[in-house]
């Protein structure tokens, strides 16, 4: 048992304190402020509007697959898909895929490499198709041989400001797919979307590593993770600057 479990346990309280996760590789940081565990629990009005926690829940699952794509140099971007009247069974995508993955790395030697891939319903009528991001270069033949199943396309992505390297470019694909990701939230038919399907998959064994930061306010563990970056973050953003903003105090860096 931890020391705060057997101290809450007695009834002391616990101090507060600010929780921030640096994930180094991917130059982000996010965190939020943890009350004392004495202190009352739960957010008032967290469910009373339904649109808006739609909206955050949207925002928090575009982080995993964003930090997966900048930690790993995604930043190619293809698309599968299907030909005919297409594939309209969101359970059968994952098998496809799955298949299309262990050909593609036959193809390429067999060693392991990181993806991200995301569904999305093109339209009903055609059913859906497949968004991917890989970090090496691979041939569209070897791509298309592996998938079989109708059209392929990849590119790497360009069109960025002059001294954009790597980590933008798979910043770039990462907001691609995010979009992919959020959309997904708006399809509420279940049969277009049983609940156990997941809305993006990557390969096991590149996902990039938190370090965890504490501190006693936003500052100090921002000051905390910039020493370890070697330099402050280009991008922040605060809950401060959300009007109505229903969640503990948060906040998210980027270098």
């Amino acid at each position: 048992m931890g020391g705060s479990d057997a101290v809450a346990r007695l009834g002391a309280p616990v101090q507060a304190y600010w929780s921030l996760n640096l994930y180094q590789d991917a130059a982000e940081a996010g965190g939020c402020f943890v009350p004392s565990l004495r202190s009352p629990q739960g957010v008032k009005g967290a469910a009373a509007d339904p649109d808006r926690s739609m909206r955050e829940a949207g925002r928090r699952a575009r982080g995993r697959p964003r930090r997966y794509c900048v930690a790993n140099r995604l930043n190619r971007l293809g698309t599968l898909t299907y030909a005919g009247a297409g594939c309209h069974d969101p359970r059968q995508v994952p098998k496809d895929v799955g298949e299309f993955i262990r050909a593609l790395r036959d193809s390429l030697g067999g060693e392991a490499f990181p993806y991200v891939w995301v569904p999305e319903w093109h339209h009903t009528d055609h059913g859906l198709h497949v968004h991917f991001a890989v970090g090496r270069f691979v041939p569209q033949s070897k791509i298309r041989q592996a998938w079989g199943r109708g059209f392929v396309s990849i590119k790497l992505l360009g069109d960025l400001p002059v001294g954009s390297g790597p980590v933008d470019e798979a910043r770039k694909a990462a907001g691609y797919l995010g979009k992919y990701v959020s959309k997904s939230f708006t399809v509420s038919d279940p049969r277009l979307r049983p609940k156990w399907v997941h809305r993006f998959e990557v390969a096991e064994g590149f996902k990039p590593r938190a370090v965890h930061l504490e501190g006693s306010s936003a500052w100090d563990v921002l000051l905390q993770a910039s020493g370890i970056m070697g330099r402050f973050p280009r991008h922040s953003w605060n809950s401060d600057e959300v009007e109505g903003w229903q969640g503990a105090p948060a906040v998210w860096h980027q270098w």
